[in-house]
Parts: C-alpha cells; structure tokens; sequence
C-alpha cells in the first residue's frame, strides 16, 4: 500500500462542518467522563483514546460498577455499556447537536446512570450551549474515517517515538477540548505557575495541567483559527532560544502566533518515509527543549524499544 493510502487525505475546508459537529459530540461523551472521573494530574483523566473501530472513554467509575462509552466509527454508532451488561446505543449522523445531548442524557437515564455534566462546549468560540443548539449539521462518515484513519498514523509513530523515555511520560490522549491528539513529556522540574488566559478553560485547569516542564508533541485537523491539518510541537515552559531551534524535516516551521513548531501533515503524508519523517519532527523537537532546557538527558532517555527485546539495565 502506498504511504498516501495509508496517510489519507485531510482537507480541513472539506470537512469543517462535520468536524465541528463531530467535535462537540466528543465534547458531549468527554464531559461524562469528567463528571464522574476523579482528577487526575495534567486532566489525563478526562480525554478519549483510540480504538480498532474508533473513540473510547475506557472505564469510567460508576458507584460500584463502570461505565464504557465507544465510538464507533465503522458501523457509525456510540456504544454505552455498564458492567452489569446494559448497553444502549445511539447514531452517529446528521441532525442537532441538542438532539444529540439529549439522547446521550436519555441513555445514560436508561442505564441507571445518575450524573449531570457540564452543558457548556470548551474551548471553541461563539459556543452555545449542547441542549441549546439546533442547527442541523451534516455528518459525512467517510471524513470521519480518513481523520480517524489519519489519527491512527500518528498514534503508531508518537508511540514508538514515546519508549525512547524513561521519565514520566503522558498517554497518548485525544483531547476533545482541542479536538487533537498528544503526547508529553517531562524533565521531572516544576514549572513556573501558568499566567492562564487560555480561551475555554479556567485558570485553575491550565495552571494545573503546566504545573511541571514538558516538551509535547501532537497532531490536529485544522480549525478557523488555522485550517490546515498539522502536527506541532511545543515547550513550557520555552526555553531561551528555542523559536530558533533547527527542526526535521525541512518542511517543519515555528509559528510565533501559536507559539509552537509546526508540520504540515500533507509534508508527512507525502513524504517518501512518512514514519520518519514524522519521527524526526517529534525527536528534533524535543532535542530543542531538552537541550536549550538543561534536561538531565541522560537519566531520562533510552534507546527506541523494540518487540519482545527487554530494556538493557
């Protein structure tokens, strides 16, 4: 198979409707997540993770049972199932993001699930409230599939790229607030406390979540702010000179807007080696925070793991 069969095509103007409407589906299944997931540092309890068909919340605490929610984007549904053996589900499809609220509400009311959530989206502008939103928007499965295919890619490489560390490192988490997939990690230091002001979350959420160094690197489809498929990099926090740093591949740039190293995913999709290309965004990168960071490298790093072959201590 050729590497832009396997690395789809994503066209953010193509798509932007059902990605939005998508988006704030997640945000709807995120939210019951939150509501009934103790805190866990960095918010690592509340994203999506991926699956052979789709989304999935993984266990989610319940009183004295748990609760699973999957998307399923192959036979375009979401699956609610408790471990007591109920299980509901509901399209996914064109219709109203209200309709939608309220048929998530209706499952979890059948499945004996007592929880309120909140109703606000998070982090997208100009949101109104889920019960409150009755545009009808389209859901084009076959957009949905290519992103989630695309998701897929960068989940393989970000993994292989996450056993070359021995510190603490994040999951790799899909976060329905931004709607993109990342990986972090950390030198072990606190950081400096976040000035906050993020659009969409509270101050005590981002404080939190930059509440020690971290170098990350994600991947998203596009948004109206930037509506170009990319993967990033950042570092917080950035390190003197790091805006400067010398990046892979060639097509990588800093966006002094964004504050972060950007990747056009078409460069990744279309390169001869997309795994490595992408591979030496995620490794030159993080070589620019380590370094100009003053990271102890050498406690934190081993060599990339392979198959059955244990780490040599």
């Amino acid at each position: 198979m050729a590497a832009t069969e396997s690395w789809p095509e994503l066209d953010w103007s193509s798509w932007r409707e059902t990605a939005i409407g998508l988006q704030l589906r997640t945000q709807i299944i995120g939210k019951v997540r939150l509501a009934l997931t103790p805190w866990l540092n960095h918010s690592w309890h509340v994203p999506l993770y991926l699956t052979a068909r789709g989304w999935s919340t993984s266990t989610i605490p319940c009183g004295d049972q748990v609760l699973q929610i999957d998307f399923d984007l192959i036979a375009e549904w979401i699956v609610f199932a408790t471990s007591d053996g109920g299980v509901k589900t509901i399209p996914l499809a064109a219709g109203s993001i209200a309709d939608f609220h309220a048929a998530v509400v209706e499952a979890l009311r059948d499945l004996g699930v007592t929880t309120s959530f909140d109703g606000m989206p998070s982090e997208m502008p100009g949101a109104v409230p889920f019960a409150e939103d009755r545009e009808q928007r389209p859901y084009d499965a076959e957009a949905v599939r290519r992103f989630w295919r695309a998701l897929i890619q960068a989940q393989r490489v970000f993994g292989r790229f996450r056993t070359g560390f021995l510190g603490k490192t994040s999951p790799i988490h899909f976060f329905w607030g931004s709607f993109d997939l990342a990986s972090t990690r950390f030198s072990g230091r606190s950081a400096p406390r976040h000035p906050g002001g993020l659009p969409g979350l509270p101050d005590a959420v981002t404080c939190e979540a930059y509440s020690h160094e971290e170098a990350s690197v994600g991947f998203w489809p596009g948004s109206d702010a930037y509506p170009h498929a990319a993967f990033y990099a950042y570092a917080y926090p950035a390190p003197a000179g790091y805006a400067e740093a010398r990046v892979e591949p060639a097509e990588a740039f800093y966006n002094a807007e964004m504050g972060e190293f950007l990747l056009p995913y078409d460069a990744v999709r279309t390169a001869v080696d997309p795994d490595a290309a992408l591979l030496a965004f995620c490794q030159s990168t993080y070589d620019a925070a380590a370094d100009l960071g003053a990271w102890d490298r050498d406690a934190l790093e081993c060599p990339l793991g392979r198959p059955r072959v244990p780490r040599e201590v």
